[in-house]
């Protein structure tokens, strides 16, 4: 090709326009002010002025290196959604014991700090870079603070990632949105391409993402959305209005980048501190959750998980509570016209009160358990068979009603599980056997009292 049709075509893509929608309206601008700068910072001047004005953010330095930072307080009064700030630093601040139970054991130990990427890229890779680095806590008074730290040259990410890890240091538990996939994972080979340590990698790391898809996301054919956006809405009560979509904040930056105007990113910015807020306010009613127990949920869905930490932390009663207290839920919603998904928490619900039950040793609650499942008219294939096969051991060796262990093994059959089928079969001779052994027995009693009469 002609090196000068090239040069007009690569100037003809540069110069290509790239339309944006109109900034979003900030949520409650009144209650939200630009915060002061930390402990450790100082502010320097800076050359790029209009940036900072058009960010209304501050260059800061601290032990040598220098970044844009971008700060904001929501004060304790700033409603979000159903609650204030405040009420939802004073939720957080009672329930943090709790974390551990919803991380697996991690140890867990407040201050958390709630943090979120605004990259180059959405699908990751060696070229994928953070251009923004949010950070919020909540301060002593119930406030909620944001620091952002910005990307505006390529040249200057090391020392915004040595700024980021000062930020991180201080830190007790991380808590991210979908961050052991994504945030984390990303910046910590940024840290590795420029030969930095990512101390973060030992801090307690918290993904909501995860207890939030057990907790809210019905798991059905018209599965809720659980993104953040969504469950903010939905759990919050925070409806956000001309928010940026996430699919157009690197196409702002790339703006930025060619035209040095800055006030596509003022967006951005704005849609990465109510990120963080709605990551707060989603932990702070989970881990709520966590502590009250079956009294503060909502629906079946929330008991029916709640059951499941609490079981995996080892606490059976509580566990045995909140799954009563769903397949209760569910009864009172079905009298009432259930919704959709009722039938489905039912009978996990039912099935885990029945593995619970055999955990404890509590054979009869669990049978009882079964027993109910099979009932059931929604009992999915898979778990008839497995109650069927629960019911068959328990009436053979604990019961020892072998009819009732040959009857419950016969219904435990599937034609589509061969290798299922040739241990029912094992099962069914044991049982034949066993009875046969049983009426050899019997006739030769009567045999021996005939006898001796």
């Amino acid at each position: 090709m002609d090196p000068s049709k090239l040069a007009e075509r690569l100037r003809a893509i540069v110069g290509h326009p790239i339309r944006l929608k109109p900034d979003p309206t900030p949520v409650s601008p009144e209650t939200v002010s630009p915060g002061d700068v930390g402990s450790g910072f100082s502010r320097i001047a800076s050359a790029s002025s209009d940036v900072t004005r058009a960010l209304d953010g501050a260059w800061c330095q601290r032990d040598g290196v220098s970044c844009l930072v971008v700060e904001r307080r929501y004060t304790p009064d700033t409603q979000y959604g159903c609650d204030r700030v405040g009420t939802i630093a004073a939720r957080l601040g009672e329930s943090a014991g709790e974390a551990p139970l919803v991380m697996g054991g991690a140890p867990a130990r407040p201050p958390f700090l709630f943090f979120d990427l605004e990259t180059t890229g959405l699908s990751g890779g060696a070229g994928t870079c953070a251009f923004l680095v949010g950070c919020g806590v909540f301060d002593d008074e119930g406030a909620f603070l944001t620091r952002q730290f910005v990307l505006l040259r390529h040249a200057d990410e090391r020392p915004l990632l040595q700024m980021v890890g000062a930020e991180l240091g201080g830190a007790g538990s991380l808590v991210t949105f979908n961050g052991k996939s994504f945030d984390a994972p990303l910046i910590e080979t940024r840290y590795l391409y420029h030969r930095l340590e990512w101390t973060a990698g030992n801090l307690p790391h918290l993904d909501v993402l995860h207890p939030a898809r057990r907790f809210w996301s019905d798991g059905g054919a018209s599965q809720t959305p659980c993104s953040l956006q969504a469950l903010e809405n939905i759990v919050l009560g925070a409806r956000r209005t001309r928010d940026v979509p996430g699919s157009e904040i690197p196409a702002r930056y790339f703006e930025f980048i060619r035209t040095g105007d800055a006030r596509p990113l003022r967006a951005v910015l704005e849609h990465n501190r109510l990120d963080l807020l709605s990551l707060a306010g989603l932990t702070a009613r989970l881990l709520d959750l966590v502590r009250r127990g079956p009294c503060a949920v909502r629906h079946a869905r929330e008991a029916l998980a709640l059951g499941r930490v609490y079981a995996r932390g080892g606490l059976d009663n509580r566990a045995r509570e909140a799954y009563q207290h769903a397949c209760a839920r569910v009864s009172l919603t079905t009298a009432a016209g259930s919704p959709a998904g009722g039938d489905a928490i039912k009978i996990s619900s039912l099935r885990s009160l029945a593995l619970l039950s055999r955990h404890c040793r509590r054979y009869d609650e669990a049978a009882a358990h079964w027993r109910e499942l099979l009932e059931l008219p929604a009992c999915p294939p898979q778990v008839a068979r497995e109650a069927s096969q629960a019911l068959a051991v328990h009436h053979e060796h604990r019961a020892r009603d072998l009819p009732a262990a040959k009857a419950f093994a016969l219904r435990s059959f599937d034609a589509h599980a061969p290798a299922w089928n040739q241990a029912v079969q094992y099962r069914l001779a044991r049982i034949e056997r066993k009875m046969n052994k049983s009426q050899d027995s019997s006739l030769n009693f009567e045999c021996a009292s005939t006898l001796e009469s």
